[in-house]
């Protein structure tokens, strides 16, 4: 692919985080909505959550070939079928009148989001001088942060004043939408042919990621049996098999070789730790408010929207402190406070007053930004660029596996809360307290990871940032 020299301020990189906005609103767009879906479907209201599972999952699995796909057949034409499939998606998700139909419909959408991915990493991305990278992915990776909070309160506005099928209908027109500008500004390359695809890579890592999450949704679904613990062991072997491969064959669909750096090692793995932890609080937050307090859809997700609100007051000034302090002492005081957050959510009830309520969603949501912006800044920074494309790969998969995973973990967190609840009783205000504790283990072990970092990791992008103008941020 030749290169291309995006200029500051393209409209590129806003379309692509726009295809990310998406893309990661309908991963919890659903989630006020669940409750009536769940009527309509006739399951429990628990048994939806492998809707979102299996969105994120498909992406999981098709983000690693989405890369090859793209180089093979040109990213204009990929990006183009992905808009049509996901807005056809879109138009089976509305006209679903099972779970089972609903899911398949939301696997389609699932593989559409991930071709929509290799635009991001290969036009974007690859192509962007190295000055502004960072820039670059804070404005493809903020939809990842903004939309998992914004999904609640707008489904619960539609469901609340519409119905849960219009969640779907309005992507019709923002999909037509997409194509446009898509035609108007991604450039037609033309596709590159002599890398072959590792169908062994793209097996193994599929059926691992698949395992996992099937196994999962099984402890959901059945309990503590044989059948889903012989999936998640037979997932953790596949992920093994998938290790050894990745470290052998010339080709790898999911290159390791950036794990070798610390500082990109600790993004991936304490850092998926974290993600897991806030990828299942929009699940877990609105249904507590629904079932727990009796709260309506709506007002359910107008509540989650004080993260949204902690998210932005936020944003601001994340750059100055990424500035002034190191990158080691930011992700673990900031991690610990977030981790604090979760607890306290353990403490709400229907008796704490709304202000209270108010503003530790608020606070989680700036401690969250603040994580989420300072993980995916120091990912990059250590990363050769001829590495570059292999790192953003895996950094974009084991981002995608670690959402998916923490929506079945907070499921299967109620579902051993249920175990302490008289048999036949509904979902209790207890079942959700527990769900966060053991939910806050994960955020706190995520930041523990941090420890393992240098002192002075990231120093790099700290002093390269003081010698350009002001106006080149990682915030803009």
């Amino acid at each position: 692919m030749r290169k291309l020299s995006l200029p500051p301020g393209s409209a590129l990189p806003l379309l692509v985080a726009g295809a990310f906005f998406m893309e990661n609103l309908d991963a919890t767009v659903i989630v006020t909505a669940l409750p009536q879906m769940a009527q309509a479907f006739g399951v429990h209201p628990v048994d939806m959550n492998i809707g979102v599972s299996a969105y994120i999952l498909t992406l999981t699995v098709f983000i690693p070939a989405s890369g090859w796909i793209a180089n093979r057949f040109g990213t204009r034409k990929v990006f183009s079928l992905a808009i049509v499939l996901f807005t056809l998606a879109s138009i089976l998700c509305s006209m679903s009148t099972s779970l089972g139909t609903f899911t398949a419909a939301r696997m389609l959408q699932g593989f559409s989001g991930a071709l929509m991915v290799p635009v991001g990493r290969l036009v974007v991305l690859k192509n962007t001088a190295k000055p502004d990278l960072i820039r670059a992915i804070a404005t493809i990776t903020w939809p990842g942060l903004v939309a998992p909070i914004i999904g609640p309160p707008l489904g619960g506005f539609i469901t609340t004043f519409a119905s849960w099928h219009w969640i779907f209908i309005l992507n019709v027109p923002l999909g037509f939408i997409a194509l446009y500008f898509s035609q108007k500004l991604i450039p037609a390359f033309t596709g590159e042919k002599g890398v072959p695809f590792d169908l062994t890579g793209f097996v193994l890592t599929g059926a691992a990621c698949l395992g996992l999450m099937f196994g999962l949704d099984l402890f959901n679904q059945q309990g503590i049996g044989w059948l889903p613990a012989v999936c998640v062991a037979a997932s953790l072997m596949l992920g093994a098999l998938t290790v050894r491969h990745s470290l052998r064959t010339p080709y790898p669909l999911l290159p390791l070789v950036a794990l070798k750096i610390k500082s990109y090692a600790v993004t991936i793995y304490g850092g998926s730790l974290f993600r897991m932890a806030i990828g299942a609080l929009p699940f877990l937050l609105p249904l507590m408010f629904q079932l727990g307090y009796g709260m309506s859809a709506f007002n359910a997700g107008l509540l989650v929207l004080a993260v949204f609100a902690g998210n932005l007051a936020m944003k601001p000034f994340t750059s100055a402190i990424l500035h002034r302090y190191r990158f080691r002492s930011i992700m673990l005081i900031n991690g610990l406070l977030n981790s604090a957050t979760i607890f306290a959510c353990a403490l709400l009830t229907p008796e704490v007053p709304t202000v209270l309520t108010l503003l530790l969603l608020f606070a989680s949501g700036m401690t969250r930004s603040m994580q989420f912006t300072a993980l995916n800044t120091l990912a990059f920074s250590q990363v050769p660029g001829e590495q570059m494309s292999g790192a953003n790969t895996l950094f974009n998969t084991a981002q995608q596996l670690s959402t998916g995973l923490g929506i079945a973990i907070g499921a299967l967190s109620l579902r051993i809360a249920d175990h302490f609840q008289p048999a036949g009783a509904s979902i209790q205000l207890g079942n959700f307290h527990l769900a966060f504790i053991i939910i806050g283990l994960f955020s706190l072990a995520g930041t523990l990871d941090s420890l393992a970092l240098s002192p002075t990791a990231g120093d790099e992008i700290r002093r390269k940032k003081t010698r350009v103008t002001p106006s080149v941020s990682s915030e803009k």
